[in-house]
């Protein structure tokens, strides 16, 4: 039998530089980021969510539960896992749906330019767009770091009556239906006993029944 030749590389098959162009001339991933205490997720959150991304044309949404809201919040939210539990509940069966779980893992504060400079990191194929409502456009320029966090993200702001669509900082808006749902009230009903379905997904209902939360 001949002799078998073995060769052993000593370049790489593609070069750094290679790589870079590459990635340079791929079509970048268009990713939404939703982000909240979720204490708990409702259908006004879907909905939100929804409508960006199918308007936007965006390859993902990604629902993102913080760990501490840097603001002062009396909301007492429970427990991440439990929150992240009702999130994944929420999501499941909707291919435009993800969970990004950074802040959650890092814990502490939850500071979004922070957070959106390190998935910046972590994906540089990737642009972000910020979902808020419009209520909370208007609190932009108290936001930490906000004229860095723009060179970060696309902000997309979610039309609200009563609300004017106007920002000094660049913010994309996009209609959606009105629902006017919120975690305070769902919180309240569930506290005095009263019905939330339809208001929350029922994959979310079972959770906050089997785990018994929101009862004091």
């Amino acid at each position: 039998m001949g002799k078998i030749m073995t060769h052993t590389l000593t370049q790489p098959v593609i070069t750094v530089e290679m790589k870079e162009e590459i990635l340079d001339n791929a079509p970048r991933k268009q990713v939404g980021i939703l982000g909240g205490t979720f204490n708990p997720p409702h259908l006004g959150h879907l909905i939100m969510a929804e409508q960006v991304g199918t308007q936007l044309g965006l390859d993902q949404v990604l629902f993102m539960p913080d760990s501490t809201p840097p603001h002062v919040d009396k909301k007492h939210p429970i427990a991440a896992k439990d929150r992240v539990a009702m999130v994944e509940r929420a999501i499941m069966g909707n291919p435009l749906f993800g969970i990004e779980l950074c802040e959650v893992k890092r814990g502490g504060i939850s500071y979004t330019f922070d957070t959106m400079k390190y998935l910046k990191q972590q994906h540089p194929d990737t642009d972000y767009y910020f979902i808020i409502g419009g209520d909370m456009v208007a609190y932009l320029p108290k936001w930490h770091k906000i004229d860095e966090l723009v060179k970060l993200v696309h902000f997309v702001g979610v039309k609200r009556r009563g609300y004017t669509p106007h920002s000094a900082y660049p913010v994309t808006w996009v209609d959606a239906p009105l629902i006017d749902i919120s975690s305070t009230e769902i919180r309240r009903k569930l506290k005095q006993g009263c019905s939330v379905r339809y208001l929350v997904p029922e994959a979310v209902l079972d959770y906050i029944e089997e785990a018994k939360l929101y009862r004091d």
